[in-house]
């Protein structure tokens, strides 16, 4: 009669509560999403360089339309944004299509062009003169370089 059944089994009933490595998981996923949130949302920085590129992006596009279209573009810049016009017919038309008219600079960016400055693009791609259009919001700054080859680079002031 030594064979008695215990009461207890050697496995314990349902414990309440989480392992250490389930709240292990648990925490890391909530600092990858936290990451995510954080790497998402634009600084002045990322929104200062992403209007730059948008500039440059539409600069090299307008030269790229006057070796197309043999026709002299311009791009007209001012404090208040910038626009692409055409030359036909003897005077400066709107170019058309979208992303060649009238953008405006974001409320926080300020630029460092004197008044209004146009500078024409022939149909070689090669500018009318060298131009730096100076973008700054808050604290960081960043010049567009468009050189007389027609190149346009993007650098920090």
């Amino acid at each position: 009669m030594g064979d008695e059944v215990s009461s207890t089994s050697d496995h314990p009933g349902p414990q309440n509560g989480f392992s250490l490595v389930e709240m292990m998981v648990v925490l890391m996923v909530m600092g990858l999403l936290a990451s995510v949130a954080v790497l998402t949302m634009p600084g002045d920085e990322r929104k200062l360089r992403t209007e730059a590129e948008r500039f440059a992006a539409r600069t090299l596009a307008a030269r790229d339309e006057a070796i197309v279209g043999s026709r002299p573009v311009s791009l007209v810049v001012s404090d208040g944004g910038y626009y692409f016009e055409r030359r036909s017919d003897g005077r400066w038309q709107a170019l058309p299509g979208r992303g060649f008219d009238l953008t405006p600079w974001d409320d926080e960016t300020t630029v460092t062009a004197a008044g209004r400055q146009r500078l024409v693009f022939d149909s070689l791609g090669l500018a009318s003169g060298e131009a730096a259009v100076g973008l700054a919001r808050g604290e960081q700054r960043l010049v567009v370089h468009i050189h007389r080859d027609g190149k346009v680079t993007l650098g920090a002031q």
